[in-house]
């Protein structure tokens, strides 16, 4: 669907995050790098840091990146919560460690956008919540289409069926699901081959002006 058939609401936020885009390409930010080397999966930060106490900083330095999926604060302040495929976890930002420019660009971002952070581990004095206290931070790509609603996800049964990168982006319980699937076929193709059977799968083309998907057969084969 163009720009110009979106509903009008829909409009202004894709142009909003297109003058976003291009006010970070002026300041000589690339919002499509290629890399973002040595980083730890956030899941491994959370591990290693289980239990720390509330209001305890650490020395203990991390590199994570993912996708920002919230941001509240105000003034020289501010959290954010960034998610990777392993979990998420809380971001603090301030002005005073990452500098006044860095801080009012990073707060700027949209929900969805990636990014990769460096910072020390602490847990907050109110809840003991574990954080990245920033002091260095990358865009790695700039999202131009806003993620699904946070508080009614993606609801719409046709929307999730047919775009299951959003309904993946929205729903936990569909990246749990999706997750099991996947470890639940590499184990089966795993132990089919450690038997000598193959694996194969065929395509039986539907005429095009059906506009119907093509239907998958899956089968198994004993190597001889």
């Amino acid at each position: 669907m163009s720009d110009a058939s979106e509903r009008p609401e829909l409009s202004d936020v894709l142009r909003d995050r297109r003058e976003k885009l291009e006010r970070l390409r002026g300041v000589g930010i690339d919002p499509y790098p290629h890399n973002f080397e040595e980083r730890e999966e956030i899941a491994e930060v959370r591990a290693a840091h289980e239990g720390l106490a509330a209001g305890v900083e650490t020395d203990s330095r991390h590199r994570v990146a993912g996708r920002i999926v919230a941001r509240r604060g105000h003034g020289k302040a501010a959290f954010l919560d960034l998610r990777d495929g392993s979990g998420q976890i809380q971001l603090h930002a301030t002005a005073d460690k990452l500098g006044e420019e860095a801080f009012e660009l990073l707060v700027e971002l949209d929900l969805g956008d990636f990014v990769g952070v460096e910072g020390t581990a602490l847990a907050t004095r109110r809840g003991g919540e574990l954080s990245l206290a920033l002091d260095h931070w990358r865009l790695l790509a700039k999202s131009l289409r806003p993620p699904p609603d946070k508080f009614h996800g993606l609801g719409d049964v046709e929307t999730r069926y047919r775009q299951r990168e959003l309904d993946l982006l929205a729903n936990e319980e569909s990246r749990r699901t999706f997750a099991i699937r996947a470890r639940a076929i590499s184990e089966t193709r795993r132990w089919l081959d450690e038997r000598g059977f193959v694996f194969f799968t065929s395509y039986e083309s539907r005429k095009a002006r059906e506009l119907e998907a093509s239907g998958f057969i899956a089968g198994l084969a004993k190597s001889s």
